[in-house]
C-alpha cells in the first residue's frame, strides 16, 4: 500500500512552482504616475552667470495650483542647493498664503526664492556646479498647525557659479 501523505505536499509545491513562472517578472515597466495638480512649471535662474558676494541669485518657480481647492491655503517653495560632494549645502524656503482660487482656470503663481551664495555655515561657496531641488507643497492650516493637502514633482537642475 502506498501513502498518500506525501503526494499532496509535492502537488501543491507544483502548483505553487508553477504560478511563480507565470508571474510577471519584477522588472515589468509600470505605466508613469499621473502628474499632480499641483505642478512646477517653469523655473528661471537670475543672473546666468552667478558670482558668490557679489549679489544674490534669484530663483523664481511658477507653480500652477489646482482650481478646486479652497482658499486658506498656505503654499511652501523650497529649495535645496548642494555641492557634487554633499559637503556644502543650502536650503531656501518661502511660505505664502494663497488666497480664493478663480473656479475657471487654472491659478498660477510665481515665488522667488533668495540665494546670497553661502552655505550652511554661512561661508561663501567656491566656484564650481551646484545641484537644485525644487518642490512645491500645499498645506492646509489646521488647528494643529499646517499640514501637508498636495505635493508637486520636485524639479531639478544645475547652477554654475563663477
Amino acid at each position: 500500500m502506498r501513502d498518500s501523505s506525501h503526494s499532496v505536499p509535492i502537488a501543491v509545491s507544483l502548483v505553487l512552482a508553477g504560478a511563480l513562472l507565470v508571474a510577471p517578472a519584477a522588472d515589468a515597466k509600470r505605466p508613469p504616475a499621473p502628474e499632480p495638480d499641483l505642478r512646477i512649471v517653469r523655473v528661471t535662474l537670475s543672473p546666468d552667470a552667478y558670482v558668490p558676494g557679489q549679489g544674490v541669485l534669484e530663483v523664481s518657480v511658477e507653480i500652477e495650483i489646482p482650481t478646486y481647492l479652497d482658499g486658506g491655503l498656505l503654499l511652501e517653495v523650497s529649495s535645496l542647493i548642494s555641492s557634487p560632494s554633499k559637503r556644502s549645502m543650502r536650503f531656501l524656503s518661502s511660505r505664502q498664503p494663497v488666497a480664493m482660487l478663480p473656479a475657471d482656470s487654472a491659478s498660477r503663481m510665481t515665488v522667488t526664492l533668495t540665494w546670497d551664495g553661502k552655505n550652511q555655515h554661512e561661508q561663501v561657496v567656491g566656484a564650481g556646479r551646484y545641484a537644485y531641488e525644487i518642490k512645491a507643497k500645499l498645506l492646509a492650516v489646521g488647528e494643529k498647525g499646517p499640514r501637508t493637502l498636495m505635493n508637486s514633482w520636485p524639479k531639478r537642475g544645475v547652477i554654475e557659479v563663477k
